[in-house]
């Protein structure tokens, strides 16, 4: 691999952003995907945007590498998704039985302790179900992370979303300004968490408003390129059945509908400097890049997002190293030049008769 690497891309300076999304423990396939590009030398991180898992992700990278580099990035990385998996083994009510592992895998449908679980959250509310706000969540990144050190980094800008309950709106916090709570407040999803408070004002998943943000790396770097690592699909080919799945299928319309208003944006643009309709000096022609986790999610259901089982964390960040490896070497010429896939067939299909 050493010797590709040098052929495609010889001492060349490749400037990114990345923009990760949220989908609970299919976060671990973004995990692999970071793992990869950050072995890359010739890499460079100008901004990170995150929503929830995609969040956690982009604290972790931020936070290793201002303390070793690429190599801390990779090195907290693992150490955040093992601390999860941990978690979610001693304390997690999912828990499989052996016969649910062998006749279901990944998923949790049939699993009696996701389903009654799943049914309690419907019928109470977070603040009913757990008045003391006890969120294990925040033992593994008080672990993980030092916050005074995060805040501190300048090499990487990063930009974690929320959604405000009281406006509506998505809150952008820079790194200066994060802390436990606000990564906390990206994950909050409202069945399950109380409301975080930061500075006197709720907050919600920023999933909601932004999954992930992508105009923060827009407006507040000079590098054009945004690789999107997206973990929630644009599309499904079946109809929901059961209650759970047609709330997951929501959850994905309404996370996902942000995001394609963004890409629409960035593509108008993209057409109107294309045309010469805008002065290219005055507006960033953005180059999208996309690596998606599609593959990967046959045969995965909405339950698999609450499976914090290490083979299964394991098997999402070998699979996002893959996914990885082939845009590199399909691609990695590509930055800094053009867009590397179709953004209007991917995101922008319109309906028969639109």
């Amino acid at each position: 691999m050493v010797g590709l690497q040098k052929r495609v891309h010889p001492m060349a300076k490749k400037n990114i952003n990345i923009a990760l999304q949220g989908g609970g423990a299919h976060g671990a396939f973004t995990w692999g995907v970071l793992d990869r590009l950050l072995e890359e030398k010739e890499l460079h991180l100008s901004g990170l945007s995150g929503t929830s898992a995609g969040a956690m992700n982009a604290a972790m990278v931020v936070e290793g590498y201002s303390r070793d580099g690429n190599a801390g990035a990779r090195e907290l990385l693992e150490h955040f998704w093992l601390e999860i998996s941990k978690l979610g083994m001693l304390f997690s009510p999912l828990q499989q039985t052996p016969f649910e592992t062998a006749s279901q895998g990944f998923n949790l449908d049939w699993s009696l302790s996701y389903n009654y679980f799943d049914l309690l959250s419907r019928m109470a509310s977070p603040y009913e179900l757990n008045p003391l706000n006890i969120n294990p969540l925040r033992y593994v990144l008080e672990n993980c992370l030092d916050i005074k050190n995060l805040q501190q980094c300048t090499v990487i800008q990063l930009f974690i979303a929320a959604t405000n309950v009281y406006t509506g709106q998505p809150r952008i916090f820079r790194c200066e300004e994060i802390t436990i709570d606000v990564l906390l407040a990206s994950a909050c999803i409202p069945q399950l968490f109380q409301a975080v408070m930061i500075e006197g004002e709720p907050y919600w998943d920023g999933g909601y408003m932004g999954n992930p943000a992508i105009w923060p790396l827009i407006y507040n770097t000079g590098t054009p390129d945004v690789l999107l690592i997206q973990i929630n699909p644009i599309e499904r080919r079946e109809v929901p059945i059961r209650s759970h799945e047609i709330a997951n299928r929501l959850n994905e319309i309404t996370f996902n509908s942000s995001l394609i208003a963004e890409i629409r944006a960035i593509n108008f643009v993209k057409k109107l400097i294309k045309e010469d309709r805008l002065p290219k000096d005055k507006y960033k022609n953005i180059h999208l890049h996309l690596i998606a986790s599609d593959q990967v999610q046959d045969g995965l259901t909405a339950s698999s997002k609450m499976n914090a089982r290490w083979d299964f964390f394991c098997f999402l960040r070998d699979s996002g190293r893959e996914a990885a490896d082939e845009w590199i070497k399909k691609h990695w010429n590509d930055v800094g030049k053009k867009t590397t896939f179709d953004i209007e067939k991917t995101f922008l299909k319109r309906c028969k008769g639109a």
